[in-house]
């Protein structure tokens, strides 16, 4: 049998970014979930999600949020990933809200805190508890995002503690965005695989990607997890940027095939990353 390999897009680029011209943000749940579906239909098994209002900023506020995993599930069963991460003034308890939300299966779950621009994005020990505490209780998947070597280790001192269960999901976030995480060099890379746990599986995030080479490494390596989406990149070849979402998914899809693999179901994604149920 063919490798499976879940596809994530992750569609709504972060407020302040530029959007190309020719290449369309959704913003509102309507043109989130109509994304969603076309994303799911290319071949997504997942999707990451931010609670946003209708100007794409991070809030506390699920009304937006629901109505879009209310219209996403009318059209497809794709694991919905909620995120308790991104650089706002939120409270650790709003940056988990979603995790109130039935239908969130997976979360985002940040092992440490990084510079990011001439800020820091902070994420103590703490408050990674408090969070991974909140997916035990709400039986959410937590994938922990890695920045650098240290997050890898971090993951097992959690895991040693009882507060993250084994196996471990680890989604590595290389590349060079406004976060100072490590460069996106396949040194780097292999230095983060070997840091991990045996048992667990890992996936990547290329931020500020140019293409689609370094997720094409990723999967030749093994990764299980690859991402696409607005959020991290409009780029799939070198000076040429996506109109949608969709679009990237199709782009990378081909790439999966042609390494060997297929696209995991939402099904076959669920069992991957170690999802007992559908909720909601």
């Amino acid at each position: 049998m063919k490798r499976k390999i879940v596809v994530t897009v992750a569609p709504v680029c972060h407020v302040g970014k530029p959007v190309p011209e020719g290449s369309k943000n959704p913003l509102t749940p309507e043109e989130i979930a109509a994304d969603v579906a076309a994303c799911a239909k290319a071949g997504a098994s997942m999707v990451h999600l931010h609670v946003r209002d209708l100007t794409g900023e991070q809030t506390f506020d699920m009304t937006q949020f629901s109505r879009t995993l209310d219209l996403i599930r009318e059209q497809s069963d794709i694991v919905i990933q909620g995120s308790t991460g991104g650089l706002s003034t939120l409270s650790l308890e709003d940056r988990s809200v979603c995790l109130s939300e039935p239908r969130v299966e997976v979360a985002s779950l940040n092992m440490g805190s990084v510079n990011f621009g001439e800020s820091v994005y902070i994420n103590t020990l703490p408050e990674i508890r408090y969070w991974a505490g909140r997916m035990r209780e709400e039986k959410v998947v937590p994938e922990m995002e890695i920045f650098d070597l240290s997050m890898v280790e971090t993951c097992s001192k959690l895991a040693d503690e009882g507060v993250l269960d084994r196996p471990m999901s680890y989604n590595f976030c290389l590349g060079k965005g406004t976060a100072s995480n490590l460069s996106d060099t396949p040194r780097n890379l292999q230095f983060m695989t070997a840091l991990m746990e045996p048992d667990g599986h890992w996936g990547l995030n290329n931020d500020s990607m140019k293409d689609l080479h370094f997720l094409g490494l990723a999967i030749a390596m093994g990764a299980s997890v690859v991402r696409v989406g607005f959020e991290d990149s409009f780029y799939y070849e070198e000076g040429k940027t996506a109109p949608t979402n969709a679009f990237l998914v199709e782009k990378l899809v081909e790439l999966v095939r042609a390494l060997g693999c297929e696209p995991a179901t939402p099904e076959e994604a669920r069992e991957i990353l170690g999802i007992k149920k559908l909720r909601g």
